[in-house]
C-alpha cells in the first residue's frame, strides 16, 4: 500500500519505519489571547488574568486523569491484558499510545472510535475525510511508528458507546486488568462509563495540557485543540460528572457511575463561566 504524504500545511518529521519517503503531520495549534476574557487575538500575547489560567489548569488536572507515573510495566507492577486508545484523543494521544507499546505495557492493543464531536479535528489533522477514528489512528500508527494493534472498533459515536463496544469486542480476551488511553478531556468521564458496567481501568489520560498566564498552551500535544475548543470542553465535562439532574451520573441521565467533583473544581468552572467568553461544549444529539 502506498504511503500518504498528508495534505495540510505541515511540519516535516522523520520517515515512518520502513518508508523511503518523508511523512507530515499539522503541527500543534497554540493561540494567545488579549482584549478582555475569552477573546481571540491570532497571534498577539495578551495579560490576563492569573486566575483564569489557574482555573483552567484545574479543569485538566481532574478531568485529565492518570492513574499511574507513566505507561510501563514498572509503574503498571506488571503488564496489562489490554491496552485501549479512544478515538476522542488528539493526535498526539497515538504517539503515547506508540511509546506504551514499545514499552510492552499490555499483551493486547485496542483502538475504539468511530465518529463524534472529536472526529474533525483528527481528520484535519491527517487527512481521510470518510475513516473512522480508530482507522485514522491506526493508519498513522503503522505509518508514522511502524506498529500494529490487534483489534479496532469502527462503530460508536459517544463516550457511553465507547466503552459498550469495547467490552463487547472483549468478550472473548482476558481483560482483567485494562488500560484506558483517551483525551485529557474526557478521561474521568471514561473511568465512570466503565465503572457503571462494573469495570475498573487504569486511567491515563494521553495529555493534560495546561496553559500558562497568558493563556497560551504548555508544552501542547500534536493536533493540540483551538484554546477556545478545549476549554468548552473541560466545562462540559465539568457539568456532564457532576451527580445531579443535569448530568450524566445516577442523579441525572445514568450514563455514568457516580463522580465525586471537588469544590475547587466546581467553583473554577463556575468563575470560568462566570468572568470570562468560555462557555460549556452543548451535546451533539447527532452523536447520542
Amino acid at each position: 500500500m502506498p504511503r500518504t504524504r498528508y495534505p495540510l500545511p505541515a511540519t516535516p518529521r522523520k520517515p515512518y519505519p520502513g518508508s523511503n519517503s518523508s511523512s507530515w503531520i499539522a503541527p500543534a495549534r497554540t493561540m494567545s489571547w488579549s482584549g478582555g476574557f475569552g477573546v481571540p487575538t491570532g497571534n498577539r500575547v495578551g495579560r490576563v488574568s492569573r486566575t483564569v489560567n489557574q482555573n483552567v489548569n484545574a479543569l485538566v488536572r481532574f478531568c485529565g486523569r492518570r492513574d499511574v507515573s507513566g505507561l510501563t510495566p514498572a509503574a503498571l507492577g506488571g503488564v496489562a491484558d489490554v491496552a485501549i486508545l479512544f478515538g476522542g484523543s488528539v493526535l498526539g494521544g497515538a504517539d503515547v499510545f506508540a511509546d506504551a507499546m514499545r514499552a510492552g505495557v499490555a499483551r493486547r492493543y485496542l483502538i475504539v472510535g468511530g465518529q463524534g464531536h472529536s472526529t474533525d479535528l483528527l481528520r484535519e489533522s491527517l487527512g481521510g475525510d470518510k475513516l473512522t477514528e480508530a482507522a485514522l489512528f491506526d493508519r498513522y500508527l503503522r505509518e508514522r511508528h511502524g506498529l500494529a494493534v490487534d483489534l479496532l472498533e469502527h462503530e460508536s459515536t459517544n463516550c457511553g458507546n465507547n466503552v459498550t463496544n469495547a467490552l463487547a469486542l472483549l468478550r472473548a480476551e482476558k481483560h482483567e486488568k485494562l488500560i484506558a488511553v483517551q483525551d485529557a478531556t474526557m478521561q474521568q468521564r471514561m473511568d465512570a462509563g466503565f465503572r457503571k458496567h462494573g469495570v475498573q481501568v487504569v486511567n491515563f489520560a494521553s495529555h493534560r495540557t495546561e496553559v500558562d498566564e497568558a493563556l497560551n498552551y504548555r508544552d501542547p500535544p500534536a493536533g493540540m485543540w483551538p484554546l477556545d475548543r478545549y476549554v468548552s470542553l473541560l466545562l462540559g465535562e465539568v457539568t456532564r460528572l457532576t451527580d445531579d439532574e443535569h448530568g450524566y451520573g445516577p442523579a441525572g441521565r445514568g450514563f455514568i457511575a457516580h463522580v465525586d467533583v471537588p469544590p475547587e473544581v466546581r467553583d473554577a468552572a463556575d468563575h470560568l463561566r462566570s468572568s470570562t467568553a468560555f462557555t460549556d461544549r452543548a451535546a451533539n444529539p447527532r452523536w447520542a
